[in-house]
């Protein structure tokens, strides 16, 4: 099986206005503080029965600390990269692995079903 994982981090809450809480003169504008966050798995060695690829996802939303703005990044600045390493710094490497291996055993189960729905005829 050969999964290949994909972040979707494009949606994301910001406040208008936010003020630093460590330093009341530093105010930035358009802060992100919450990402709403998709973590896709595809398998592109096994398809269903329409020929498409196997997938599952997982979906979730994360509450940034913005506190502090010493190493605030300008809201037209902001990459999908940072806010996907923001993500995984904030879940934490053990919980990435864990989604990973929900998401492979999800792709497992649509490969080699365990239970399969029937319906009998009259």
């Amino acid at each position: 099986m050969a999964i290949n994982y994909n972040w979707d981090v494009a949606n994301v809450d910001t406040y208008p206005s936010h003020t630093d809480s460590q330093d009341p003169a530093n105010t930035k504008s358009d802060v992100i503080y919450n990402v709403h966050w998709r973590l896709n798995a595809v398998d592109d060695a096994n398809n269903d029965a329409n020929g498409n690829p196997q997938s599952a996802s997982v979906y979730g939303s994360l509450n940034l600390d913005v506190s502090n703005l010493s190493s605030f990044i300008d809201f037209s600045s902001v990459s999908l990269a940072n806010v996907q390493a923001w993500v995984e710094a904030g879940l934490g490497s053990t919980e990435v692995a864990n989604l990973k291996s929900g998401l492979d055993g999800q792709i497992a189960v649509q490969i080699t079903p365990t239970s399969v729905s029937k319906v009998i005829s009259s």
